[in-house]
């Protein structure tokens, strides 16, 4: 009994140990993430002075909130209206061209049957491991050669280019609707897009959903495209126009003191401001997101 009892002892010993050591690291890896996010959220309460000397993790003042407030948004009579403003035009606007385009490719590399079907679902993935950043210089020189550079359509059209859309809805398409459920609604009389457009697509809303959030954020938080494609200050979206903010900003660069300077709090309130909106967006679709997550992980 005695032995047992030992070996029963080191076994809950281990357990316990592994736990410990498993809840030390979960604990490091919340406190990596979660204090810079809340010393973030102080600073924007601050002065510039404030921020300095006081403690890094006290709260300011509702009056320094809203003095850094209206200087963020004075910054060049009004530009982050503007940033924000482009930034949910290219958004959106490639967000509707990757649904329009995305959706049905995925539907029909997954349950119809053409010449290259193979070839074509092989191609979407090797592209989707290439990184985005290494097809900006020819995608440049291609809109460059029609005339397309500095407008809208220059980061719209690149943007709406998602693979990764095509493979999710191929994923789901082809584990998840019944064939057989297809070929009642064909025998019935409905056409190859009715098919698609009264059956399959409504079934397949959660994932529509997850590939709509997928786009969006990386559109919206996409820099390297717009710097290179939009010459003007008028065009960037706001995650290029944190830049200018940047440059703006006498810690990060001395020479740029002066009436139009940006302080470090106003910079703060800057970067809140530019994740908002995907926050909003993530917190009013977390049911859709987990229907989509879970979607086609079984096989009817």
């Amino acid at each position: 009994m005695s032995a047992l009892s030992g070996e029963s002892s080191r076994v809950n010993l281990r357990g316990w140990s592994a736990r410990s050591v498993a809840g030390i690291v979960m604990a490091l890896f919340v406190l990596f993430f979660v204090i810079p996010i809340v010393w973030l959220l102080l600073a924007v309460t601050k002065s510039a002075k404030s921020l300095i000397v006081s403690n890094p993790f006290s709260a300011g003042s509702w009056s320094d909130l809203v003095a850094n407030w209206h200087q963020l948004f004075a910054f060049q009579d009004g530009a982050v209206t503007t940033w924000i403003g482009n930034s949910a035009v290219y958004a959106l606007g490639a967000l509707v061209i990757t649904l329009v385009v995305g959706v049905p490719a995925g539907y029909a590399l997954a349950l119809t049957e053409f010449k290259g079907r193979r070839a074509l679902l092989v191609l979407t993935l090797v592209v989707m491991l290439i990184p985005s950043t290494a097809l900006v210089l020819p995608i440049f020189l291609e809109l460059n050669s029609i005339g397309l550079i500095g407008s809208p359509l220059s980061v719209i059209l690149p943007m709406s280019f998602f693979p990764f859309g095509v493979y999710l809805t191929y994923i789901y398409f082809s584990t998840s609707i019944p064939r057989d459920l297809l070929a009642a609604a064909r025998i019935d009389g409905c056409t190859e897009f009715q098919v698609f457009s009264r059956i399959a697509l409504p079934l397949a809303a959660p994932i529509v959903a997850l590939v709509a959030f997928f786009s969006f954020v990386q559109n919206w938080n996409n820099f390297f495209l717009p710097f290179v494609m939009l010459p003007s200050s008028d065009g960037y979206p706001v995650q290029v126009g944190l830049t200018s903010l940047l440059a703006a900003t006498p810690a990060f660069n001395p020479s740029s003191a002066g009436s139009d300077s940006v302080q470090l709090p106003t910079l703060a309130l800057a970067t809140i401001v530019s994740i908002l909106p995907v926050l909003f967006v993530f917190l009013f679709s977390q049911r859709f997101l987990v229907a989509g997550m879970t979607a086609g992980g079984t096989k009817e």
